[in-house]
């Protein structure tokens, strides 16, 4: 939520349960080729549902074109995988608002904090560790890892990183922080498009004792002096506040450049002008027309 703005009640972008629906009435947005159904991945769909059967629903909307018929927003693998073992039904989460039809875009692929509930998912149904590592194909410390993925890490961080690719590593950096501080990396890690485990240690390097997890004490990167550390923090507070300010001004800023544009639009759209910047200003002519587009 942007700072200064008071809490609100958004609408569910999902139904609150999952529902059976028929196979037959799915259709998938993008097709599996068989270069798909040749890789690793996709044999390990196969073992997961035919050992463990669907634990991660398939995310759908429906198909405004098709009455009775759904997009199958996320899970065209595990379709395929079900219709090539012959089932019928498959367990989807309905999506119920326009926002789904964006939701591919953002999702492409199971993200690490999906992983671990659908583990934890298969475990409250009674699904062994050995069960899920050998229908998965991991080895069982794999799994052990990504069930214990967010001990200690605070639920704001965790709803920030919900859909991000990030390694177990990065997880088990951030958990040597305080919650505010997990908050601040999480939400420099997104500001930066950064998410390996590089950066997070490098965040961790610039964390103030104060913000870290009680108990833990900050290991000095090896080959960093204690004047270069220093220099560290302080660059990593400056970026806090950086961040704290683009933040802060970004709406007003996005609203000043859409007006700004809409008048350079006009400008340069008036024969008269632009026949004058044409005749004695072309290279700024060039400027405001690419402004323009």
């Amino acid at each position: 939520m942007p700072h200064g703005m008071g809490p609100s009640v958004a609408p569910a972008a999902f139904a609150d349960t999952t529902v059976q629906v028929p196979v037959a009435d799915l259709n998938a947005l993008r097709p599996v080729t068989d270069a798909v159904r040749k890789t690793r991945k996709y044999s390990q769909i196969v073992a997961s549902v035919r050992e463990i059967g669907m634990v991660e629903p398939l995310v759908i909307a429906p198909d405004r074109k098709a009455k009775g018929k759904y997009l199958v927003l996320d899970g065209h693998l595990r379709l395929e995988v079900l219709k090539e073992l012959g089932e019928t039904d498959a367990v989807c989460l309905v999506a119920t608002d326009d926002e789904a039809y964006t939701y591919n875009n953002r999702i492409n692929r199971l993200a690490i904090i999906q992983e671990h509930r659908m583990i934890l998912r298969a475990i409250e149904r009674g699904v062994s560790e050995d069960r899920l590592a050998a229908a998965l194909n991991v080895k069982l410390d794999h799994i052990r890892r990504k069930r214990r993925l967010l001990d200690g890490i605070c639920p704001d961080a965790a709803s920030l990183l919900e859909d991000r690719h990030i390694s177990i590593n990065t997880f088990d950096t951030l958990k040597k922080m305080g919650p505010e501080r997990q908050v601040e990396a999480a939400e420099l890690m997104i500001a930066m498009n950064k998410f390996s485990i590089s950066y997070a240690r490098t965040l961790l390097a610039g964390t103030p004792d104060a913000q870290l997890a009680p108990g833990r004490r900050r290991a000095k990167p090896r080959g960093v002096t204690d004047e270069q550390l220093v220099l560290m923090q302080r660059e990593s507070a400056n970026l806090d506040r950086e961040f704290r300010l683009i933040e802060e001004s970004y709406g007003p800023d996005h609203l000043d450049l859409v007006l700004a544009k809409g008048y350079v639009g006009r400008l340069v759209g008036n024969d008269r002008v632009a026949r004058y910047l044409e005749q004695h200003h072309q290279d700024i002519l060039a400027e405001l027309l690419q402004i323009r587009e």
